[in-house]
């Protein structure tokens, strides 16, 4: 007896076959696949188990699904952010598996540094982790209040902004690469030139980046959190970073009142943005001459502060992740730069130490 097999009406059929030879058929496929399978599996246990440490499993993952490294590019790399599409060497692929708003930011990041980074490397670990996966930076700066301003956006509470959207792609450094971004922090420096309203990144020994700051007041003023008189002016001196505040009470000096709400200069009144600040010594001493952002950008080129360095909310986050502790800071005084033209400018006096030298010098 003969049948004809048909797997759709739309398919082709396949020919005639003996219905007392399907199930010797039968057994002998399933026995060949059965022993392909038992072959592949062989093969694969060898492989594994000789790979170098660097490319072994991945750890276990709380935060979404882990993607292993390729060894070499391919049009058909099938990962959701191909090797060629990245220059950072990285170990393997992490997939956030939710929204990571600002507010909850840093216990994310930090939970993921926790997990992924060699324990060795645990006090700079959320630096390593983000200077792998420069793109988070950029979205935290993006979050600068003035500068979605000018795109025609309104920032209400900048906390309540998204910084990874699920889906991201986090790349987890290897080992060469986590040494690196050390040996750069390592060999990185805070310059402040307080009379040219200028704060400068230097990184082994060049400017990375430039930023426009306001600096303290020339004057002298009674402030409740110190209990007396002090001077307003930015101290000059060096030293480096002793503390950072990641999330800041804001706190009147003058008053010694907490407050929560920001005016600016559009005169719309916002909530506070949730950004780090940093605390240098200047020539040994706490002088209370914080690195921190100012919701005022129209402040920006004055000596408008109470002794501290006011840059913009973007660049906040950009000196943060330069500025580990230890990082250390440079106050100068220099009334006379060169520019990347060579042409010399004297800059304004603003706390008339010139004159001061000048007449020193008459009566010596």
């Amino acid at each position: 007896m003969t049948t004809v097999m048909r797997w759709h009406a739309s398919c082709t059929y396949l020919g005639s076959l003996n219905m007392h030879a399907v199930p010797s058929l039968f057994y002998k496929v399933t026995f060949a696949i059965f022993f392909l399978l038992t072959i592949a599996n062989s093969i694969w246990f060898v492989v594994n188990s000789q790979r170098p440490a660097d490319t072994q499993e991945a750890p276990a993952n709380t935060t979404g699904e882990i993607y292993e490294k390729n060894g070499a590019e391919s049009e058909n790399d099938t990962t959701p952010f191909p090797n060629r599409a990245h220059p950072n060497d990285y170990r393997f692929l992490v997939v956030v598996d939710r929204d990571v708003k600002v507010i909850d930011y840093y216990d994310f990041i930090d939970s993921m540094a926790s997990v992924y980074i060699a324990p060795a490397d645990s006090a700079l670990k959320e630096y390593i982790l983000v200077h792998n996966n420069p793109w988070i930076i950029d979205t935290l700066v993006s979050f600068d209040y003035y500068d979605r301003k000018r795109r025609g956006e309104h920032i209400q509470d900048q906390k309540e902004l998204v910084v990874l959207r699920k889906g991201s792609i986090l790349l987890i450094p290897s080992q060469n690469s986590a040494d690196s971004i050390k040996a750069m922090l390592a060999n990185t420096m805070i310059d402040v030139n307080i009379p040219e309203y200028k704060m400068r990144i230097i990184v082994d020994g060049s400017v990375k980046y430039t930023f426009p700051v306001r600096v303290g007041q020339n004057r002298t003023k009674y402030l409740a959190m110190a209990g007396r008189e002090v001077s307003l002016k930015t101290p000059i001196g060096e030293g480096e970073i002793i503390r950072i505040v990641r999330d800041p009470l804001f706190i009147n000096p003058a008053d010694n009142h907490r407050y929560y709400t920001t005016g600016r200069d559009d005169k719309v009144r916002t909530e506070l943005p949730l950004i780090p600040w940093l605390e240098p010594t200047i020539d040994g001493r706490r002088q209370g001459s914080l690195i921190h952002p100012t919701t005022n950008e129209a402040t920006l080129g004055k000596p408008y502060s109470n002794a501290c360095v006011g840059t913009p909310e973007g660049v906040a986050w950009i000196t943060y992740y330069y500025a580990p502790l230890g990082t250390k800071v440079r106050f100068r005084y220099d009334l006379k730069v060169v520019d990347q033209y060579g042409d010399t400018t004297m800059l304004e006096d603003i706390y008339h130490l010139a004159e001061k030298d000048t007449l020193l010098s008459m009566v010596r």
